[in-house]
C-alpha cells in the first residue's frame, strides 16, 4: 500500500434510517483511529517459570478523535444532537485504500474553539459502543 492522504480518513454519521445513509460529519484536518484490547491475566502459582499467562479473551474497543471545521449546518446539527441526547449512533470511519469500519459509537466529547481572527473549529471524540465490522476496499 502506498502512502495515503490524511484528508481521506473520514468520519461519517448514520441517519438511523433503514437502509442507513452516512454523511461526512465535518471537514476534519486531523483524525486518529485507535484500536485497543484489554488483557485478562490468568497467571498463577503453576504458571511455567512464573511467566505471565493471558486468557484468549478480553475487551476490545476503538476510539476516534478528530479536529477541523464544520462541513455544513446539517453536520453541525447531527453532532450536537448526538452529543446532547447522549445517543449512540452508527458511524463509519473510512480508511483510504484499506477499508471501512462501521458500528455504534458514543460521542464522548465535542469542543468548539473560536479564535477571533479565524473560523470556528471543533474537536470530537468517539468511543465504540458495540461490535464493529470492517469491510476491506
Amino acid at each position: 500500500m502506498s502512502a495515503q492522504r490524511g484528508k481521506d480518513l473520514l468520519i461519517k454519521i448514520g441517519d438511523g434510517a433503514s437502509p442507513e445513509t452516512f454523511a461526512t460529519v465535518a471537514g476534519l484536518k486531523a483524525t486518529t483511529l485507535a484500536f485497543n484490547a484489554q488483557n485478562v491475566d490468568i497467571t498463577n502459582a503453576d504458571s511455567a517459570g512464573q511467566w505471565r499467562e493471558l486468557l484468549d479473551a478480553g475487551v476490545k474497543s476503538a476510539s476516534v478523535s478528530g479536529s477541523g471545521v464544520f462541513k455544513d449546518a446539517a453536520s453541525d446539527a447531527a453532532l450536537r444532537s448526538a452529543f446532547f441526547d447522549q445517543r449512540i449512533a452508527n458511524y463509519q470511519i473510512v480508511i483510504p485504500s484499506f477499508g471501512t469500519l462501521t458500528g455504534p459509537f458514543k460521542l464522548t466529547a465535542l469542543q468548539y474553539e473560536g479564535p477571533y481572527d479565524g473560523e470556528v473549529k471543533l474537536s470530537l471524540s468517539l468511543a465504540s459502543a458495540g461490535a464493529l465490522t470492517f469491510t476491506a476496499l
